[in-house]
């Protein structure tokens, strides 16, 4: 590696390391290395001979893995084969590279997960393991063949988790309490039975209208809110742990919004954008799960009120109109707390879009030709070759109803009151599987995806209290 290519690591000045791996020798930082891998700080900690030379040779390592560390430690994300993905989980097991392993978690995919799945149990790197078990738990249908030649261990495994389900709720407003409490209820789509099951009741207080609402560590969040046309404020928020099924409230954002964009990601909420007084406003705010707390982060580089947004591959990204009908998407990088615009595209304003991410896709659905808000166009974003494309086709919301999409492995799920219809997406291609049952509630719907327990605990937990 160039010595200049490599940052330095908390103003420490550059230390040239020559690390030989399978004869290939890589010139890197030394302190880049001891802050990001457990090895080497044990190594150059440890006060042994190893600690005070400036070259050390690894033995039984791949030099492929090694680069591939080397790169995801200075920040890059590269996307690998499966040849390359085995040698980095070896890397990240044997030198103990958090980060590393973090950007393999990222890069699961239905075509990687079995081989990655074998890799990280061979190599013990527990993490990356429980997590593609999760993902093949939930694509399980579409590897049924290839999944006979894993051991039985594993399939065991895989089989012991539980799959994720298609949720779905109602727009709500609170209201008095004689009224009936048919839009409070939240249900999951058994997707064998082919019917709507109830997960119970919303909170009373609660507002689905004009919300921000995202799952984090399989809880639902329910944050801001309105209620009646007046748009009056709704102070509290609220959470559905799904592990217990039971409801709790928690401490609202400082800058109190409805209208609000709300995304769950790695241990933290963020609150984006949104209205008060029917005043747009520009600010993010993210909330610790750990500490309970919230703090304001960067501002958008313009007030929004419910901007898209979506996460793949470990990464934020949110979609916003400029002047002279631009759609610009931008990366919210959390670690530096920066917006980062990736990609513009110029398309009218439309009655309404919305974004999902799949892969290191994202697609940005909006209403169809002539404010048509029946029909739906999709543009495809690819983040890794930087390239605009549209989807062949138009999609009707009377069947299809885009403006709900949420994806589950290499499936998308879209709902209206009429149908639930599903599709497999692949690269530029969205292609019609399934049609299910509609969800028959009035107003915007808001789904997403949660792992539920077996139905015969949800029964058991039917009279228990919704909210403490």
């Amino acid at each position: 590696m160039n010595p200049a290519q490599c940052p330095q690591q908390n103003n420490v000045p550059y230390q040239i390391l020559l690390v030989n791996v399978e004869g290939t020798v890589f010139e890197t930082d030394k302190e880049l290395l001891v802050s990001h891998s457990e090895y080497f700080r044990a190594l150059f900690e440890s006060g042994m001979r190893e600690s005070n030379q400036n070259e050390i040779h690894l033995k039984s390592l791949g030099a492929i893995g090694f680069l591939i560390m080397l790169r995801v430690m200075e920040g890059e994300r590269p996307l690998l084969t499966c040849e390359e993905i085995v040698q980095a989980v070896e890397c990240a097991a044997f030198l103990q590279v958090a980060l590393l392993t973090k950007h393999l978690v990222n890069l699961i995919d239905s075509d990687n997960c079995l081989d990655m799945f074998q890799a990280a149990a061979t190599y013990g790197l527990l993490d990356l393991f429980h997590a593609v078990a999760l993902h093949i738990r939930d694509v399980y249908e579409s590897l049924e063949d290839d999944l006979r030649y894993l051991p039985q261990d594993l399939l065991d495994y895989i089989d012991s988790l539980l799959p994720s389900k298609f949720v779905a709720v109602g727009s709500h407003t609170p209201t008095i309490e004689f009224f009936e409490d048919f839009s409070r209820t939240m249900c999951y789509l058994d997707e064998q039975e082919n019917q709507w099951e109830s997960l119970g009741c919303i909170p009373e207080e609660a507002s689905t209208f004009l919300a921000g609402i995202a799952t984090l560590d399989n809880k639902l969040f329910i944050v801001g809110g309105a209620r009646g046309a007046n748009k009056k404020l709704v102070e509290r928020s609220f959470c559905y742990d799904a592990d217990t099924q039971r409801w709790s409230d928690f401490a609202s954002p400082n800058q109190l919004r409805y209208e609000v964009t709300l995304v769950g990601h790695e241990g933290y909420l963020y609150a984006i954008g949104g209205e008060y007084e029917r005043v747009p406003i520009a600010s993010i705010e993210k909330y610790s799960l750990s500490s309970q707390t919230w703090s304001f982060g960067k501002e958008l580089p313009q007030p929004a009120a419910n901007p898209p947004a979506t996460k793949t591959m470990g990464r934020i990204f949110i979609c916003l109109w400029k002047p002279q009908d631009a759609t610009v998407i931008y990366e919210y990088e959390t670690m530096r707390d920066e917006l980062i615009s990736v990609g513009s595209l110029k398309r009218s304003q439309s009655y309404g879009h919305c974004m999902v991410g799949h892969r290191d896709n994202l697609y940005i659905m909006r209403n169809g030709p002539s404010d048509d808000f029946l029909r739906c166009s999709i543009e495809n974003f690819n983040l890794t070759t930087q390239q605009w494309r549209t989807l062949s086709g138009q999609y009707v919301n009377s069947k299809g109803a885009l403006f709900t999409a949420v994806i589950r492995g290499d499936t998308v799920f879209t709902l209206n009151r009429v149908i639930t219809l599903l599709y497999h997406v692949d690269n530029y291609k969205w292609k019609p599987i399934k049609e299910k049952a509609g969800f028959n509630k009035g107003g915007h719907l808001h789904t997403f995806i949660l792992r539920l327990p077996k139905k015969s605990d949800l029964k058991l937990k039917k009279s228990l209290p919704s909210l403490k």
